[in-house]
């Protein structure tokens, strides 16, 4: 993979993230101390931002758009972020459970090659029930 390709390279400038976000610099200065975005920083110290923040902050920004304060937007977010996490895991436990079930099928079929002549049929005369006392009922 490229380093352009990674969405989560830390490309863009504070001005040029505001401008691709569609808001004042001063904006996204005020939103990583509340925590809602975290950009990375240089060697020098300097914020940088990946397309995924950009897209995190045009998110805020349409939020904001709704109404929402930014407690609000907080909480939003981290839902969303929880949410696209378990989405992660349930696509992982899913993919786990095919190859569980591949496996499985795999196993069963194994299992019937290896035993389907242990099966040994008996005469009819062995079949005869054994004689023996009756109960009697009261």
């Amino acid at each position: 993979m490229r380093f352009e390709d990674d969405i989560d390279a830390p490309l863009f400038m504070i001005s040029v993230a505001a401008e691709l976000a569609g808001m004042h610099p001063q904006t996204l200065r005020l939103y990583e101390r509340r925590g809602l975005v975290r950009p990375q920083r240089s060697a020098k110290n300097t914020r940088r931002y990946s397309r995924r923040d950009v897209d995190r902050l045009r998110r805020i920004h349409e939020l904001t758009g709704m109404g929402l304060n930014l407690a609000g937007i907080a909480r939003v977010l981290e839902m969303e972020d929880r949410l696209e996490a378990m989405a992660h895991e349930v696509d992982l436990l899913q993919a786990r459970l095919a190859q569980a079930g591949q496996e499985t099928r795999r196993a069963v079929a194994e299992a019937e090659r290896e035993h389907r002549f242990d099966l040994v049929p008996l005469p009819s005369a062995a079949m005869v029930p054994v004689s023996g006392r009756r109960r009697r009922r009261r």
